[in-house]
């Protein structure tokens, strides 16, 4: 199994910046591609950015380009989304996944095995 933990959220002002993190651990954390996806209320879950820990090229979702940047640790094991320019329409619940990279990146939820709990983000205008 793998156990992903999320943090990093919280309230913020437009044009501000937030780091989100989620810490993954398991015995085949390895065999997994990580993600970040978002809801906000009343929306349906929507891909925002995946990374291969093997070394594939990140992916975003073309709302966030330019200004939030999805990285890797691999020696804490911890993926980060560093997320500028914040703007209102950002708000939303952040969830970090694990899975085949292809799946996160088209929300193919068969190929995504695990969720964090999801870390709020809330940007005021």
């Amino acid at each position: 199994q793998v156990q992903l933990v999320e943090s990093g959220g919280g309230l913020v002002q437009a044009g501000d910046s937030l780091r989100l993190s989620c810490a993954a651990s398991g015995r085949t954390f390895s065999s997994y591609s990580m993600g970040w996806f978002r809801q906000a209320p009343g929306k349906e879950r929507e891909f925002v950015a995946a990374i291969n820990w093997s070394g594939g090229n990140p992916y975003y979702t073309d709302s966030v380009k330019g200004r939030f940047t999805i990285s890797r640790d691999n020696a804490k094991n911890t993926v980060y989304l560093q997320m500028n320019s914040l703007k209102p329409e950002d708000t939303a619940v952040y969830y970090c996944a694990a899975g085949v990279l292809s799946a996160i990146a088209t929300m193919n939820f068969k190929g995504i095995s695990y969720w964090g709990q999801g870390t709020q983000v809330t940007v005021s205008s």
